[in-house]
């Protein structure tokens, strides 16, 4: 898996992304080496510096679009909310923690139920809580996002995923699509509204995962589920934004969730059900998915297009449930392998109607045959 990322680092296309680099702009970027490109970067109107680290993902093919941008920083969170606006944003998909292994990956840009309001002056937006549903592995949240010189409001969704791991990847493909269908069912991806706000801290790694198994699923939905590549997709997904999926685990499970998400799109209606009892989302969050801050904060020191190169080790590290399910692919035969594994379930899934049928079928005749009983 490691030299298909490698593979896919060489064929990935390199654009300009001078305007990242202007000195007014420095302050706005979380890490120097992830900068949108330029002809696809999200433009802010009407304010004197159109600058936000977030670029337009579009796959027209899925009519998907996405604006995948880093964790906002304490200068940029005001920013952060003139975009949502602005794009006409239903939802913004967070999947992060704010603080993880004492480093600050995002500023707490949303209201809690500490805080149900915050207020924006600079570019005069007002965000108050609504609701919050908390559940094992992620939280809802509604919140009313207001434009305080027009006095109009927008509901927005904040769906955050709160139990990714520092390094890795979800324990599972049924937690993460469990999550990523909870998304889908309130439209918040549907192309009559503007594209979904989605960030992890760098906007690129997990983020990057995140719309790739959503665009893949959408196209095995449109066509024939053995025609999608997913290696083309994030390869035309890497078009818009810099360094998409980051490690080997990340590419490792973007297969087996487009995988394991393939089953319900070839008609298996009790996986959702199956997805939501593995995951145990209705158990109460672990305390240690929300750890305090701690006394020393430290930046992270990098996150960038090279993070695989550097940490090499780490990478090559594979979670070892997911080894263990994906033995059999190698980097020759991986696209072969996925449709293999879909062709099997479809098989097993008609071997077992089929079976249904037959005992059915078996009843129907033995209760035909079955002698009738005279009065006495």
């Amino acid at each position: 898996m490691f030299c298909l990322l490698k593979e896919i680092r060489h064929k990935s296309s390199d654009y300009p992304h001078r305007v990242a680099k202007y000195p007014e702009n420095r302050n706005r970027n979380r890490y120097r080496d992830v900068s949108p490109y330029d002809h696809s970067r999200v433009k802010l109107q009407n304010t004197e510096n159109d600058y936000i680290n977030a670029s337009l993902v579009v796959i027209e093919e899925a009519q998907r679009y996405y604006i995948l941008t880093q964790g906002p920083l304490p200068n940029t969170c005001c920013h952060f909310w003139l975009m949502v606006w602005q794009q006409q944003t239903k939802a913004v998909v967070m999947l992060n923690r704010t603080v993880e292994k004492e480093s600050v990956k995002c500023a707490q840009y949303w209201p809690t139920k500490e805080e149900e309001v915050m207020t924006f002056s600079e570019t005069g937006f007002c965000v108050r809580l609504v609701s919050e549903d908390v559940k094992s592995y992620y939280t809802v949240h509604l919140l009313q996002l207001e434009n305080i010189n027009s006095g109009e409001s927008r509901m927005i969704f904040h769906f955050h995923y709160t139990t990714w791991p520092d390094f890795g990847v979800p324990e599972s493909p049924a937690s993460f699509l469990n999550f990523l269908f909870k998304v889908r069912e309130s439209g918040s991806l549907s192309p009559e509204h503007g594209p979904a706000v989605v960030h992890c801290s760098a906007g690129i790694g997990r983020s990057g995962t995140f719309s790739l198994v959503d665009t893949c699923l959408v196209l095995m939905e449109k066509k024939d589920p053995f025609s999608v590549d997913i290696k083309k997709v994030l390869l035309d997904m890497r078009k818009y934004r810099m360094g998409l999926i980051q490690t080997p685990d990340q590419l490792r499970f973007s297969y087996m969730a487009v995988i394991e998400g393939a089953k319900f799109i070839m008609g298996d209606s009790t996986i959702q059900k199956r997805w939501k009892e593995l995951s145990k989302e209705d158990q109460a969050p672990s305390s240690e998915q929300s750890p305090p801050h701690p006394t020393k904060i430290t930046t992270e020191k990098y996150n960038g297009n090279s993070i695989g190169l550097e940490n090499k080790d780490q990478m090559e590290k594979i979670n070892t449930d997911l080894a263990t399910k994906v033995q059999d692919i190698t980097d020759g035969n991986i696209e072969s392998t996925v449709r293999k594994r879909l062709r099997e379930d479809r098989k097993a899934n008609t071997a077992q109607k089929l079976q249904q049928m037959k005992q059915k079928l078996n009843e129907t005749e033995r209760k035909r045959k079955r002698p009738r009983l005279t009065d006495t």
